[in-house]
């Protein structure tokens, strides 16, 4: 082959390759953007929590909250919450993150609940300038859960016998192998009562003078409506639980009234994340093996977990 064939093959290869890095990084930029080709205006932007609520699920929403806080762009922000609450923190994390967009940021939040708003799943609505919800959606649920498996009687059948050395009285409490001394059972329930008081008092401070009882929605109230129960979304409108009974559509022109927004609005949303774990990811290095997650791996043996985990979650 002549030379000069070879270099117009190497400058094509090189122009060609060019292209598709550009338009790697093009696609990339869109994605960020809500996975949506948009020039400049203002935007609403969705963001959705759907399923337990969990340290993995607090991270992911809270960066894409402080993407859209930190967007001069998005007037608002409406998180569509499918969700039966989830762990104690994690739902914290969330409520935090609510709460700093609308305070630090100025920036309005709207709550549109699917399905099931519960337990966590209300706590993260709490705070919101306005909640709505479908007639049947199941929200409510205020309160806090603990629980965890005891096999001890299935040791004792094993013929199997735990040996624990401990450095206090309350290091092992809640082990499995063992029932719960009176004291411990005290120690439990003094914590449970302390992030209930929390719940409480998130749900007071967010919806004080709102909804159709308006200020009568006061601390004294929301404990009476506190006791774990689910209401539906006609019955938590009522309470002064939500603001308005409607769908996401409703949510969407709402929010843009709010907000000044003339015209349909200008919706953007997370790109959303890939199924799964692939061989070539990996190898690409797009996925470390560190950030995998050991129930996105074939053939893994899942562990029974026995320890204790407060929640705020629907059973």
């Amino acid at each position: 082959m002549k030379r000069s064939s070879l270099a117009w093959i190497l400058v094509i290869g090189a122009i060609l390759c060019g292209l598709f890095v550009i338009s790697l990084f093009a696609i990339m930029a869109v994605m960020s953007d809500g996975g949506g080709f948009s020039a400049g205006g203002d935007r609403i932007a969705v963001v959705p929590v759907e399923g337990v609520i969990d340290d993995g699920m607090a991270k992911e929403v809270n960066r894409h909250l402080k993407q859209y806080g930190d967007d001069s762009r998005v007037k608002a922000v409406i998180l569509r919450v499918d969700s039966p609450g989830g762990g104690v923190s994690a739902s914290q994390e969330i409520y935090r993150e609510v709460k700093r967009i609308k305070e630090d940021k100025k920036k309005k939040v709207v709550i549109s609940m699917g399905s099931v708003a519960a337990s966590g799943g209300y706590y993260i609505s709490a705070p919101a300038d306005k909640i709505f919800a479908n007639p049947g959606t199941i929200t409510g649920s205020i309160g806090v859960i603990a629980e965890w498996l005891n096999y001890k009687e299935l040791a004792e059948w094993a013929k199997l016998k735990p040996v624990t050395f401990k450095s206090g009285e309350f290091k092992d409490t809640g082990s499995p192998t063992r029932d719960l001394t009176d004291a411990e059972k005290k120690y439990f329930q003094a914590m449970i009562d302390e992030l209930y008081g929390q719940f409480v008092g998130a749900v007071t401070e967010g919806r004080q003078g709102k909804g159709e009882t308006g200020a009568e929605l006061n601390k004294e109230r929301v404990i009476q409506l506190a006791d774990g129960r689910v209401y539906t979304g006609e019955a938590a409108r009522k309470n002064g639980l939500v603001d308005e009974i409607g769908n996401y559509e409703d949510a969407v022109k709402a929010t843009a009234k709010l907000v000044n927004i003339k015209g349909d609005p200008q919706i953007i949303t997370p790109p959303k994340p890939k199924e799964g774990i692939t061989l070539l990811d990996l190898l690409l290095g797009v996925t470390k093996i560190t950030n995998v997650s050991p129930s996105q791996l074939p053939g893994q043996l899942v562990n029974m977990d026995t320890s204790v985990k407060f929640k705020y979650q629907w059973k």
